[in-house]
């Protein structure tokens, strides 16, 4: 028992003696690293920074903990320009003191100037974080976010640090944004603020007399600049910027002078002398030039761009002899130096050039001789044709082509001669281009006219051809009287009609044809046209007879219905309804009365207006047609009480490019004489005031047997309220459909139909449609009947 008492006593001692040993030993250490670290402090106070270095090496070496040995240190490095090292002092040293703002502050300024912009951003964001008052991070994160060409954050930093101070250099800061941002007024306005506040603040003068030369305010530059070559006699940039003012002037010898002035002050900087060499050039003193470039050139004897301007002046004082030794140099340095690659075309342009003319070559062709200076007139069944031609150039051609083909070309006394087989297969033209060493180019384009190729195109007007060549007969007549037209390049030999000869004025071109041809038990004719050069169509067209029994008991009349289908649009969002509606109301049509169905899908503005004005004019006069449906589906609008229909090449809010269809209404009044029956339908909008009349109430006692109803004209128009996008069918005319496909009688008005599809749009929530006669068309309280086959 006594002995482990003993043992327990000597270990309590052991450990003592170590505690002891350690805090003397921590409390050596700690006094070797101070002394070291003062005597840094007594190397700066007597200016031997490298070994204050030292100190505050061996310092940290003792204490790597010693906070204020890496923040000395870290300032001599960076006042030493080592950044690298600086900024590794400072990283150790915001980890012991992490909420040390000037710490932060300069790691973010060594990060600066090390060109990390990333790295200073996140240290000064700190500094700024912990002191938001201190303005010297502000004004050193406004640098770093120029840097990162983040030119808005910019802006809010410099304004926060002129609410901290509104000071000259944070005006300053507020120009140099506002130019990166382009706001010129607002950067000249920043920077007279800053000169305002200290008239002594050299950058903000030279800035200013920047952007004023930028904006072409010689004379505010010229100010500025002189102002500052008046406070300091030294200003390189000062210099710099009054003599391209100068130059801008075309006043050469003061450029010059200033030029010759920083190079007083910078003499072994070969760029002034390129510029002044640049200067003695525009001012046409090429040998002075020459002078300066030589100077240049001795500075800096690998820069191309001096040897090139050199040669340049060296041209024109008509030395070629060395304007060529500089191209050459340039060349050889071109195998080595990447700036004298970039200039290597341009050293063998230049050599080349001096023998340059300007001249295009001149193409004439002598065989087979152009009409009318270059039209070629080739029979149809020529596949190549010999080609004789000449080439009248100053210098030696590089090469001639025919439609992208070489040619082989013998030059004569003062031209070219060539002679070649073309061919003119698939050809409409040919192409000759000719070009010289100097790249003067010519082309000369020929059209081939093979007004024997092309055969005649056949048009039926009268009665109308559908776009497959189908014609409906109104009638069983033996004989049918036929009006048509011959589209050619040539005029017109012979045209045939089932073997009669068609009457037509053989002196005419394009002209039209009339014939009466027998077609007693025939389903079809065929139209033989043939021109001047023996180019041949025969076009077959196919008879139906359908609508001939429609007429027997149609009162009505002969029946067109026309659908503008609108929904693939360039602008306005494209639409699927009306393509399943119009093969809706096509199907439901199937029962009835309708002679003709011409469906125009997809119309422009101009097509609207032609086909309205011309086209469907002349067919409905030729096809002598009594009653007409048009229904337009599509896009539509309601503006200043007008209703507009949408072409697919419409401009959204641009009332000129829709289809106002009062213009409609106009181009009806032109044919609506030969017609007994006129109703528009437009799924789309309402047709407005000017085109709508409206009527006191829609009669209900309509019917297909009383003369009166059908004989008398009616002029109508049954109008939705728009086009609803949300559904595949819109409402109003799926009701329609259903009215004539549930139609239980001979004929149904279309004041029935519009009562049915007025309640059923009415139910769905949908605005009223509008029912009327249109205004200004002749309407005799005559009605739309749809009869039943």
């Amino acid at each position: 028992m006594k002995t482990q008492k003993m043992k327990a006593k000597k270990g309590s001692f052991l450990t003592g003696i170590l505690i002891v040993s350690l805090l003397l030993s921590m409390n050596v250490k700690g006094q070797s690293a101070k002394r070291h670290y003062k005597a840094g402090v007594d190397f700066i106070e007597s200016k031997k920074f490298e070994f204050a270095i030292d100190e505050f090496t061996k310092a940290i070496e003792v204490d790597p903990d010693y906070t204020k040995a890496y923040v000395k240190r870290g300032k001599l490095y960076d006042k030493a320009g080592n950044k690298d090292a600086a900024i590794e002092d400072f990283s150790k040293a915001v980890v012991f003191e992490p909420k040390n703002k000037e710490l932060f502050y300069f790691l973010g300024r060594c990060y600066n100037e090390a060109g990390k912009y990333n790295l200073a951003l996140g240290a000064l964001n700190r500094a700024t974080k912990l002191s938001k008052r201190e303005l010297a991070p502000y004004q050193e994160k406004i640098k770093t976010l120029l840097a990162l060409e983040r030119f808005e954050r910019a802006r809010e930093v410099a304004d926060t640090a002129l609410v901290i101070k509104d000071n000259s250099l944070n005006n300053y800061y507020m120009g140099v944004i506002s130019v990166k941002l382009e706001e010129f007024d607002k950067a000249e306005k920043f920077f007279n603020k800053s000169i305002s506040k200290s008239r002594y603040f050299v950058l903000a003068h030279l800035d200013l007399a920047d952007l004023c030369r930028n904006r072409e305010q010689l004379d505010k530059a010229m100010t500025h600049c002189n102002h500052v070559l008046n406070l300091d006699k030294k200003n390189i940039r000062a210099y710099h910027i009054r003599s391209d003012l100068y130059v801008k002037e075309l006043e050469y010898p003061n450029a010059i002078n200033d030029i010759s002035r920083i190079i007083i002050l910078d003499t072994d900087n070969p760029k002034w002398y390129a510029l002044r060499g640049s200067y003695y050039q525009q001012f046409n003193q090429h040998l002075n030039a020459v002078n300066d470039y030589s100077v240049a050139i001795s500075l800096d004897e690998e820069n191309p761009d001096y040897y090139f301007a050199r040669a340049k002046s060296y041209e024109h004082s008509m030395n070629f002899t060395s304007a060529a030794k500089d191209y050459e140099t340039i060349t050889q340095l071109s195998e080595y130096n990447v700036d004298a690659k970039k200039l290597l075309d341009a050293t063998k342009a230049r050599l080349f050039e001096i023998n340059r003319e300007n001249d295009k070559p001149e193409i004439i062709i002598v065989d087979p001789e152009p009409k009318s200076g270059t039209i070629l007139e080739l029979p149809g069944d020529k596949e190549t044709v010999l080609l004789k031609g000449k080439v009248w150039d100053e210098s030696d051609l590089d090469y001639l082509k025919i439609n992208d083909k070489d040619v082989r070309f013998e030059k004569k006394d003062n031209h070219y001669e060539f002679i070649t087989d073309v061919d003119i297969r698939g050809f409409d033209e040919l192409v000759i281009t000719a070009l010289d060493i100097y790249d003067n180019k010519q082309t000369g384009i020929f059209p081939i006219k093979r007004t024997e190729v092309n055969p005649p195109r056949v048009k039926i007007i009268a009665p109308y051809a559908s776009d497959n060549n189908l014609i409906y007969l109104e009638s069983n007549d033996p004989t049918l009287y036929i009006e048509g037209q011959i589209t050619d390049e040539s005029h017109i030999r012979s045209i045939f009609i089932e073997g009669v000869t068609a009457s037509y004025r053989m002196d005419v071109e394009n002209p039209k044809f009339s014939a009466n041809i027998d077609i007693m038990n025939k389903n079809k004719f065929t139209v033989v046209a043939e021109d001047m050069f023996g180019n041949r169509v025969e076009k077959e067209f196919t008879l139906n007879r359908e609508a001939a029994l429609l007429s027997e008991d149609n009162p009505m009349g002969k029946t067109w219905v026309v659908f503008i289908e609108n929904s693939k649009y360039e602008v306005f969002a494209s639409l699927e309804g009306p393509v399943k509606d119009i093969s809706l109301m096509k199907a439901s049509f199937a029962k009835y009365q309708i002679h003709n169905i011409i469906t125009k899908q997809n119309m422009t503005k101009e097509e609207l207006e032609k086909f309205f004005s011309i086209e469907l004019r002349d067919l409905l006069r030729s096809n002598r047609v009594n009653s007409l449906l048009v229904w337009y589906a599509g896009h539509g609008k309601f503006v200043n009480e007008t209703g507009y229909w949408i072409p697919v090449d419409a401009q959204r809010d641009d009332e000129f490019t829709y289809y106002n269809i009062n213009t409609l209404k106009a181009a009806m009044q032109s044919y609506s004489s030969s017609l007994t029956h006129t109703l528009v339908v437009t799924d789309a909008c309402e047709s407005g005031p000017t085109f709508y009349q409206a009527m006191r109430s829609i009669p209900s006692d309509r019917s297909c047997d009383n003369w009166k109803d059908t004989r008398s004209k009616s002029s109508q128009v049954f109008s939705s309220a728009g086009y609803e996008l949300a559904i595949d069918n819109s409402q109003f005319t799926r009701t329609f459909a259903n009215s004539l496909a549930n139609n239980p009688n001979a004929c149904i008005p279309i004041e029935n139909i519009v009562s049915q599809v007025t309640i059923a749009v009415i139910k769905n929530n949908q605005q009223r449609p509008k029912f009327g006669k249109i205004a200004g068309l002749e309407d005799e309280n005559g009605t739309f009947f749809f009869i039943l086959k």
